[in-house]
């Protein structure tokens, strides 16, 4: 094999070697529903601009709607706001220090929260819950890509393009 072969090949290997390694560079932020506590990917949604979210759910006692607001800041989820029928069981009757509660026409809204999580655990529900994320004007029904009954690990991260590859996107 002649010296200028033996460069383009070194050139080519180094060449995919680069781009591999660029697909495991994380740089996409998006709201990643990963299995339990493995770590492994099963669904995500890519965040724009817009670091805002919501998880809908109806609760299983009360089955009434719930509405958990969100926003991904300093690498960590922080719960802005959270509106219920029903301060029974599971719900809080009163705001926190620094929180604000209205009730109006029956929903309770706890505004103000600056609560934070790394991750936050969820069993996605099998009959009742039909949780829901709704991001950008559009919700997303999470029983479409994460089997119910499942327990989930719900984080904001940047992901990789493996990771991308691995589980199923969040689009509609």
């Amino acid at each position: 094999m002649g010296k200028s072969k033996l460069v383009k090949w070194l050139c080519a290997l180094v060449l995919i070697i680069m781009l591999f390694a660029a697909c495991l560079i994380p740089y996409q932020p998006a709201v990643v529903f990963m299995k339990e506590d493995s770590g492994d990917v099963i669904a995500f949604l890519p965040l724009q601009k817009k670091k805002n979210f919501d998880v809908i759910y109806t609760h299983s006692i009360h089955k009434t709607k719930v509405i958990e607001s969100y926003v991904w800041e300093n690498q960590m989820i922080k719960q802005t706001a959270l509106s219920y029928h029903d301060p029974a069981v599971g719900m809080p009757a009163n705001a926190e220090e620094g929180e604000q509660l209205v009730i109006k026409d029956g929903i309770y809204t706890i505004s103000n929260m600056k609560r934070t999580f790394p991750y936050i655990d969820m069993r996605i529900g099998r009959v009742r819950a039909n949780h829901r994320i709704r991001y950008n004007g559009d919700v997303y029904e999470l029983k479409r890509y994460i089997r119910p009954g499942s327990w989930t690990r719900m984080s904001v991260l940047k992901i990789n393009v493996l990771q991308q590859l691995r589980g199923v996107k969040i689009d509609g």
